[in-house]
């Protein structure tokens, strides 16, 4: 294997500002939720974020780029265009050690952004334009990559066209036959919505790792009671990892509960990107086999450290963070 995780989603620049509650009531922007947009609208919205933070990311995007901060080997396949955003997006992902390599696409639409306001306790509200993201094919998929790879990480947010859709199951396919780990997050509880039944029958069929927080699992499985989803859940993929926001996380591997505690922290700043460094640090430990209870706490750690800060990335590093706080890395 020469990469531990690859990472397939939507390649998404995110544009995030602090704003108060009452910009979304005057935006009409759904607290804590992601909401698509159209060009117009978020056209409108960039020049309201006039003092933001920039960056590259994307869901899968944000995984793979904390994979390679505790020192792990990281490809990652998303589609952007030949324009100054994209060219930002692949400045920054190879800058931070991992392989990107799909070719932009030419003309319109443009590259995907996503403006995320971040509310004073610390939840995210995000607007997001697809763009080019959606544009990614089949043919875009490097099976090369993908065979090369310990573990498939694939974002549900990719579900949400039909070329995309068509590129995830490319991908999961490879993945099967190359005998690589496939792990899918829902990412967002309206997605789970829009694709149930297409993700369980996923989920039943292809994945072996699956992430999802508290209101997703219970969404995917239609039920209010959390222990009946997580049966379920259980039931249909060999391992499930359900994240529940101050009250740590829960890992079901080989008919086990393990309760995981969340690594405590000074000041919840901003939450993006808090499930998408949880699976960075549970997919990293699992790419070097480690226990499941050891699975979940490099998870928790990797979350805490980016909530600490604004950004959907780490600013520290997460591998000199692990060995400092005692973990094998």
């Amino acid at each position: 294997m020469t990469c531990d995780v690859v990472g397939l989603g939507n390649a998404i620049i995110d544009i995030l500002q602090p704003m108060p509650d009452s910009f979304l009531a005057q935006e009409d922007i759904s607290k804590g939720a992601m909401t698509l947009i159209d060009e117009a609208r978020a056209d409108r919205l960039t020049l309201l974020f006039s003092d933001a933070t920039v960056a590259a990311g994307g869901s899968a995007a944000n995984t793979v780029t904390g994979i390679a901060s505790f020192g792990g080997s990281a490809g990652y396949i998303g589609k952007v265009a030949n324009d100054q955003l994209g060219a930002l997006f692949t400045r920054e992902f190879r800058a931070a050690g991992v392989a990107f390599n799909t070719p932009p696409r030419e003309g319109q639409p443009g590259t995907a952004r996503c403006l995320i306001a971040v509310t004073p306790d610390g939840q995210r509200s995000m607007s997001t334009y697809l763009g080019a993201s959606t544009l990614l094919s089949a043919s875009d998929v490097d099976a090369d990559l993908i065979r090369s790879a310990a573990i498939l990480f694939l974002e549900g947010y990719l579900f949400d066209r039909d070329e995309a859709k068509a590129a995830f199951v490319r991908a999961a396919e490879i993945a099967r036959a190359a005998e690589t780990k496939v792990s899918l997050t829902l990412s967002d509880v309206f997605c789970v919505e829009r694709h149930r039944e297409s993700f369980k029958q996923l989920v039943a069929n292809h994945v072996d790792i699956l992430f999802a927080n508290e209101r997703e699992i219970l969404s995917l499985y239609q039920t209010s009671d959390l222990k009946a989803a997580f049966a379920a859940a259980a039931a249909a993929c060999p391992i499930v990892a359900v994240t529940r926001s101050e009250l740590g996380s829960v890992v079901l591997a080989n008919g086990a509960q393990t309760h995981v505690q969340p690594m405590p922290v000074t000041k919840v700043v901003d939450s993006t990107g808090a499930g998408d460094q949880y699976a960075a640090g549970f997919l990293f430990a699992y790419s070097r086999k480690r226990s499941t209870a050891e699975c979940g706490a490099l998870a928790s750690l990797a979350a805490s450290e980016v909530i600490s800060h604004m950004g959907p990335r780490p600013e520290t590093n997460l591998r000199a963070l692990a060995l400092k706080s005692g973990f094998r890395v």
